[in-house]
């Protein structure tokens, strides 16, 4: 019985050096994808404001996707968005501007008149629905 008990001492005592190794290495990770799909330049700012306040919330412990598409492209062609400095200072930050291809297609914008720092994906929403497939937490965008 003695020694019964001192193997289960033994092993919760591994057991708890294990289970917080684990949680000290271990880093949760927070991934948002967010949809914009609007013209609607308060949107824009709205969005930029929320993801920078999940970054003050769980600093470099989030992970955030814009995925935009239809009117609200403009907000990653370097020649009309008046956001640029904020995508370009975000994409350096665990966060990806996503630009729907097809989008792009129907307003006739072409990877080059995007900023640099943006991605493409081939369907926006399709885009969407992988994240939250792949567990991801969703966001739509705009105001009321």
């Amino acid at each position: 019985m003695k020694k019964q008990l001192s193997f289960l001492l033994l092993l919760l005592s591994f057991w708890g050096v294990f289970t917080t190794a684990n949680a000290q290495n271990s880093e949760i990770k927070h991934k948002v994808v967010i949809q914009l799909n609007t013209a609607d330049t308060t949107a824009w700012s709205s969005t930029i404001g929320n993801i920078k306040n999940l970054q003050k919330l769980w600093p470099n412990n989030v992970m955030v996707e814009v995925v935009v598409h239809g009117k609200a492209l403009d907000l990653l062609v370097a020649a009309k968005t008046h956001l640029a400095k904020e995508v370009i200072e975000l994409s350096t930050t665990n966060v990806q501007f996503s630009a729907c291809e097809n989008s792009m297609r129907k307003h006739h914008i072409e990877k080059a008149d995007l900023l640099k720092e943006v991605f493409t994906v081939p369907s926006g929403v399709a885009e969407v629905v992988l994240k939250q497939e792949a567990g991801w937490s969703y966001l739509k965008a705009g105001v009321n």
